[in-house]
This record gives C-alpha cells, structure tokens and sequence, in this order.
C-alpha cells in the first residue's frame, strides 16, 4: 500500500507498455457510493474526507501566436480586447521560485515581436480570456468554499500555492482566476511563483531539454508529408485559397480558428467548413512530433508529473504535520502541457484542449479505513484515470499509472543531456 511507495523510487517504471493507450471515459456524475479499491465495496463518500486538490489549468482566449498569411483577410484584433474587466483586477506579486525578482521572459520578448493587424502583439490574452478565467476561479470558488468549508474564503498562502509560467497571457490567468476564487481578498499581495525559462518544467522544455530537442527536430514539417495529413492539408489550403508555398500547418490554423472563435471574428468564410478537420489534423500533428515511446512522454511531461506527485506523497506522509503542506495547487500552463499530461493519465480524448480548460486532481482520506483515494476530473467531468477501478481511485494505483512516465530532475537532467554527450562524442571521434 501507501507505505510501500515511499520504499521506493517511483520515476522507476512499474510495468512494460508497448504503446500509449489512449482511451475515451466520458462518464456522467458519479452515484453517491462508489466502487472500493477491489471493486468489491462499496465506499460511503460520506467517510471521506477532501485533503488537498491539484488545478492545472490552460490560459484564456488570446490573440493567435503566428498570423495567416493574406494580410488583407486577417481579421483586426483591436487593442479594446485587451480592457481588464474591474472584476478581475487583483493584487498579485510575480516572484521566482525562491522569492526574488520575476525573471526575464525571452518568449514574451519573441512574441512583441509579432504585430497583429489591429494593434494587439501575438499570444495576448484578451477580456474574452480574462472573463473566462475569473469564471473558472469562481467554479473553484463555489466547489472548495462553497459547497464545502474546504478552503478560506480569503487568500492564505499557508493553503494555497500558485505557480505558472512565466508568459505574460498565463501570469494574467492566474490573476483573473484569482480574483473569481477570493473575490472577498482586499490587501494583498499574493505571490505568483515563476521559474526561469532554462529550468521551466510546465511547458515541454525543447531548448533545455537536448534529448528532447532531438527527438522533435523536424518532425512537425514531417507531419504535413505524412499519408492523410498531406492531402487534407492541401485540400483545406485550396478552400482557403492559401498557397500551397506558405508556411501554414494545421497546428497554425488551428491557432487562429481557435482565437477567432472564441472572439466571434472570422478571417475565411470558409473556415468553418473545415473546423473539425483542422482540429483532427492538428492533434494528429502533434501526435506525430512526439511519437508513441514512454520516453518521449518522459521527456514532454515527467517532471511536472514528478511535482505532481511529490505533492500527494507529501500530503499522504506521516512524517509531514498537517499545516506543513498546502490545500490547493494550482498550474497555470499550456495546451502543449495539457496533452501529453492527459496521455500519460490515459484519458485523451483526441481532442485539443479549448482555452481555460482545467485538470483536477482531488486526494481523499476514508475517515474509518485510513485508506487514501484520488478523483481525477477533466472539463468538470469525472474521469477513470489508467490503471484505476473506477472514477474513486486507491492512491497506490494512480500513483503506479504515474510513475511510468515520472521523471524526478536527477533522471530528467540525465535522459536530456545523452543526446549531448553523444554528439560531443562523435564530434570528438571527427577530430580523431
């Protein structure tokens, strides 16, 4: 059981898998008892007690990240997207990880680099964004305020740590969810924590990560020349009367059509003809760029499960006093997060994450057994994460599901630089 996990070292694989699974579990809301960790008992969820909840979340709607490319049929994304409803507004305070100064953001300097048609830079969030936030923080707010005393009603940073990465559109999520979660909050400030961009583990780290680097070099131009993704991608570039010589991919109109949406704008009339083959097509892309090996998924999204994990060990650790760990963790990352975290838990449903969308994570205590359960949601809905019985699943299992991909920063840091050393080594043999 529980005690068992902690005797040993849970990046270590548990069981050989040939290939991903990726499985649909669209279940509906859950009976009052629910299945025990044999299957056998039922568990009365009144003897359960909630001890600490994981939210990891995708920003709000933004502008796109790369234009289409006719200039005279890009819609205008207008600088009065960016108005901050006075409901969101919320004393924040960036830090680092440690505490000292919000570090430099090069992606934020790449992204002021694109000026869209209307004014506003690439990847910024928007009201639309801003609101969609603040509406999941008062989801939050309403399930562990509300419908159970489970979090303060106020900000207290003894039971709540936050952390995003340090890209302005999710800093600024954060805040607005914020802001729907502890509308009663008056003083602050309240610490966003933030890592270098070198070091960040909650978007897959492709310039830090050599091995990984490697891994996806090329493919994504690969991918449009595969069988079905080359053909549906010129099919959808004639409708759109796009040529064939432009750098446009389905991950890049799928970006747009996804950020004009959620506006109510429209670029192509035609767009909409093709909206569900863009998506398809787009997550068959990114599916290709990180193939179907465990290691690729290590690479992708390891060691943000690693913290994940070392939360609930935390949390489930008698050593621990209760006040010495927090009730809620949020993340604030990124689609590219979000899919190979949802692949590692084997509950992808092949589709793309839509803007603000959260995973919940929920560790439950049985007040007579001592017993330690997880409840997984996705998009508000209960989900049957891999390797588990039912939707109430015994920590020991889930926790086996995740070790297969965990990696702790000592084996992240190894895997990452192989690819290095290798080519240090050939370089070497050249000179020989």
């Amino acid at each position: 059981m529980i005690s068992d996990v902690f005797r040993r070292r849970l990046w270590a694989p548990v069981g050989v898998l040939t290939s991903l699974a990726y499985l649909v579990h669209q279940r509906r809301v859950a009976l009052a008892e629910m299945q025990g960790a044999h299957g056998q008992h039922p568990v009365d969820r009144s003897l359960l007690e909630l001890k600490m909840v994981q939210v990891v979340f995708r920003h709000g709607a933004r502008s796109p990240l790369k234009p289409l490319p006719q200039e005279e049929q890009q819609v205008e994304w207008n600088i009065q997207l960016l108005e901050v409803p006075p409901q969101t507004q919320f004393d924040c305070t960036v830090t680092d990880l440690t505490g000292g100064p919000k570090p430099y953001s090069p992606l934020d300097s790449q992204y002021r680099k694109t000026v869209l048609k209307g004014g506003m830079f690439a990847g910024q969030l928007t009201k639309v964004g801003m609101w969609q936030m603040f509406a999941l923080g008062e989801r939050l707010k309403k399930n562990y305020v509300e419908d159970i005393p489970f979090l303060s009603p106020t900000f207290n940073p003894q039971e709540v740590f936050v952390r995003s990465t340090n890209i302005y559109r999710n800093l600024e999520s954060t805040r607005c969810l914020l802001a729907g979660l502890f509308p009663h909050q008056k003083e602050g400030p309240i610490i966003i924590h933030t890592d270098e961009a070198s070091s960040e583990v909650l978007y897959p780290n492709f310039h830090n990560c050599c091995s990984l680097r490697k891994r996806i070099r090329g493919r994504r131009q690969a991918a449009s020349l595969q069988p079905g993704i080359s053909e549906d991608l010129k099919k959808v570039k004639e409708g759109l009367g796009i040529a064939s010589s432009d750098e446009v991919d389905f991950i890049v109109l799928l970006d747009n059509m996804a950020a004009e949406q959620a506006h109510g704008l429209l670029s192509f009339p035609t767009l909409a003809r093709f909206t569900q083959l863009i998506e398809q097509r787009a997550v068959d892309t990114v599916l290709y760029m990180q193939s179907d090996d465990r290691e690729s998924l290590q690479l992708v999204v390891g060691p943000f499960l690693h913290l994940l994990e070392n939360n609930l060990l935390r949390a489930v650790d008698p050593a621990i006093p209760a006040g010495k760990t927090r009730k809620l963790y949020l993340y604030a990352v990124h689609d590219t997060t979000l899919m190979p975290l949802l692949m590692a838990l084997g509950i992808f449903d092949h589709k793309w994450p839509p803007f603000a969308v959260d995973v919940t994570l929920e560790l439950y205590q049985h007040q007579e057994s001592k017993e330690w359960f997880v409840q997984l949601y996705y998009r508000g809905e209960e989900q049957v994460p891999r390797g588990c019985p039912d939707r109430l699943c015994p920590l020991d299992k889930f926790l086996n599901t995740m070790s297969v991909y965990t990696l702790n920063p000592e084996k992240y840091h190894t895997l990452c630089s192989q690819a290095q050393v290798m080519n240090s080594e050939m370089q070497s043999d050249r000179r020989i």
